[in-house]
Order: C-alpha cells, then sequence, then structure tokens
C-alpha cells in the first residue's frame, strides 16, 4: 500500500498492527558507514514509552526492544535495506471485543472499513498511535545520520488541556526539563498544575488535546526541494501524517495572518567587514549577512533553509476513546452508546513529541541526501 512508505532517497516503509505480534521498518537508502548501535533506537523508544502509568498517558506497558535483522554488521550500515522489528508483548485484545461491531466516535473504525471493507477492531490496528513505534525506530536511524551534519532535534509539549507552557523566549525554560516529567513540558513548576487537571480528566472519562513544538538547529541554509518539496511542506506532511494531529504552523504561524509585512519581515543583518575577510580564509559556505534580525519565517524562506532555527508547532486534538457515555451506531446502523474501555492516554501530546522529532529527522535526513545532488 503506498501510504505506508515515506520519503524519496531516505526511504521508509512501516508495517504491523497495534495488536499484531510485531510492529516494524524497512529503511532503504541509509548511506553505509554509519556507526549503529541497537541502542541507539531502543534509546529513542524509551522516550516514546508511558512513563509508567504516570501523568497523561495510557497503563499499557510495552518493553520496545528492537531487533536489527539487516543493513547492518559489525555496528555499521551496510547500505542494504536495515529491517527493524519491535514484538508486541502487552495486548489486552479483549478490552475491545465489544468494538468489533460498533464504531467510535473520532476514531478511523468508520473510515477505515469504507476504505478496505473490513477492519482490526483491537485498538484500531493500523490506525492506532502504538502504529508510531515503527516511526521512531526508523526516525532513530535517521537521527544517528544526522549527526554528520550537527542538525539537533529538539521538542518540548507547549500546551495540554488549555494550559499554556510559556517557551525559551521566557526565563526559566529548561530543554532538559522534558526528559525528566511526564508531560515533557519544560518547566518544573507547571508539573503539579497538569498533574491536577490530566487527573480530574481521567477521574471524569475525558481527554485533552495539546501542542508540542519542534526545534531544529544547525542545519546549513539550502535544503528543500522546490516547488512541492519544500522543507516547510515536508515537515508538514510529516507532522500531519500522525494520527490526533490537527494543525502545523512554522515560526510566527497564523499570527502573520495579522501583522504587516513591515512587522513580520525577517530584516538580514550585514556581515561585517572583518568578519568578511575572515570567512575568505575559511571552508564555510560563504554568505552575504550574519543573521536575521528575527525569525518569524521558522527557519525557511520560499521552502528553502535559512540557516536559522526551523522552529513549528504541532496541534493534536483531544484523545477519542473517552470513558464518557458518547453516541454512535454500530455496522447495522443501529444507534448504540458506547463508553470506550481499555488503556488509554488521556493526551497524546507528551509521547507526540519523541515521534514529531523521529518524524522530522526523516525529513532532514532525505533533504540533506538530496541537496547533495542539487549542484556541482
Amino acid at each position: 500500500m503506498p501510504g505506508n512508505s515515506f520519503g524519496t532517497l531516505f526511504r521508509v516503509m512501516t508495517f504491523g498492527e497495534s495488536h499484531g505480534p510485531a510492529l516494524g521498518c524497512l529503511i532503504d537508502g541509509c548511506p553505509a558507514g554509519l556507526l549503529l548501535e541497537t541502542e541507539d533506537i531502543a534509546a529513542e523508544l524509551r522516550r516514546r514509552r508511558p512513563p509508567g502509568g504516570e501523568g497523561a498517558s495510557t497503563g499499557r506497558n510495552e518493553g520496545d526492544e528492537p531487533e536489527i535483522l539487516s543493513g547492518v554488521f559489525e555496528g555499521r550500515s551496510l547500505g542494504t535495506p536495515i529491517a527493524i522489528v519491535i514484538r508486541n508483548r502487552d495486548q489486552h485484545s479483549q478490552d475491545y471485543d465489544e468494538l468489533r461491531e460498533v464504531y467510535r466516535p473520532g476514531h478511523a473504525d468508520w473510515t477505515w472499513e469504507a476504505k478496505f471493507g473490513r477492519r482490526d477492531h483491537r485498538g484500531g490496528g493500523r490506525s492506532s498511535g502504538r502504529e508510531t513505534v515503527a516511526r521512531v525506530a526508523a526516525g532513530a536511524v535517521a537521527k544517528v545520520f544526522l549527526k554528520t551534519s550537527n542538525a539537533v532535534i529538539r521538542s518540548w509539549v507547549s500546551s495540554i488541556a488549555g494550559i499554556d507552557i510559556p517557551g525559551p523566549e521566557k526565563p526559566g525554560f529548561d530543554i532538559e526539563e522534558t526528559e525528566k516529567n511526564p508531560f515533557r513540558v519544560p518547566r518544573s513548576d507547571y508539573v503539579k498544575e497538569l498533574r491536577e487537571k490530566i487527573e480530574s480528566l481521567r477521574a471524569s472519562g475525558d481527554s485533552a488535546g495539546g501542542i508540542v513544538t519542534v526545534s531544529v538547529t544547525g542545519l546549513p541554509p539550502g535544503l528543500g526541494e522546490p516547488v512541492f518539496d519544500k522543507v516547510s511542506a515536508g515537515l508538514a506532511h510529516a507532522a500531519l501524517s500522525l494520527g490526533g494531529c490537527k494543525g502545523v504552523e512554522f515560526g510566527s504561524g497564523f499570527a502573520a495572518a495579522f501583522r504587516t509585512g513591515s512587522q513580520n519581515n525577517d530584516t538580514i543583518t550585514a556581515r561585517p567587514a572583518d568578519a568578511e575577510a575572515n570567512l575568505a580564509n575559511s571552508t564555510e559556505q560563504k554568505t552575504k549577512f550574519s543573521a536575521f534580525a528575527a525569525n518569524n519565517a521558522g527557519g525557511s524562506l520560499g521552502g528553502i533553509s535559512t540557516g536559522e532555527e526551523i522552529l513549528f508547532r504541532a496541534a493534536f486534538k483531544p484523545v477519542a476513546s473517552i470513558g464518557k457515555i458518547q453516541k454512535t451506531v454500530d455496522t447495522s446502523g443501529r444507534a448504540r452508546e458506547l463508553s470506550v474501555q481499555g488503556r488509554h492516554d488521556i493526551c497524546i501530546a507528551p509521547r507526540a513529541a519523541p515521534v514529531l522529532e523521529a518524524m522530522t529527522a526523516l525529513v532532514l535526513a532525505d533533504l540533506i541526501l538530496l541537496h547533495r545532488a542539487d549542484r556541482i
């Protein structure tokens, strides 16, 4: 199925269902000689896992231990397809028995059946968020590749359940804090408030949406393939391919619609004469300016990277599986009432953050390889 593949040169295909025996990915186009260990992949998969039922995440507790089946020998990539598999070991398929003939509101049950004529009702099958484990495994390989280009991808949750978390523009921002709390927010002083909000939603059988911010630094200018494969278009495609993602904005985003050109343009600062002289004797790429005065563009102009920080935000809808009674229909068209049982996230934003990093890495790895063929 074409929709299961992503990328042009650094190409990934994923497979597997939420309650099947395993999920995995096949990576084609990874250059040979890349130093790659199983732990590189395992570390990223651990970041995606729910924190033991604490916070906003599901109680499903998968070990997510990756197995590299091909494409790596003696710790380095061979240039041949890299196959990675992650076994499912904590499925509770019986939790979904009552959903065999009922369409869950907010889920892909009806549309999946409309397209294929059948569906896997156990946790949504391939439309489940569990599918993203394969993306994270592939993204882990792309992240290792990006280290050769000095690119650094970071993410943080900037809003949960209507509670906005101040970004780096405010004092107290700490990106390392995102790895220390279950909400992946960069400020420890918000954790108590978020925990109380999430527990209130859990007790009422409801869920919440959230926003994830992604930052990429260290990229050179010139990445992106106009007209249709802009760097921003690729990242938007990657983000919106995630279940539950309902919006993406770059830089000033939708706020730009309410500004004037003089307010929103990123003015360019000329390079000092002494810096220009030093640059002439270096191996760095020559540019006619030193920096942009602002980054309202979010790191790209005309769909091509500027060398500034790539900054974008992705909005995720509230989790559709909730304990509250909802009206729906069954496969015979009869009206039903449904309360979804099982183990589900309250908000997917904390676990979406490392997945967005993985998808960002896949896009950038592909663009870097494409860029090498752009000119002599």
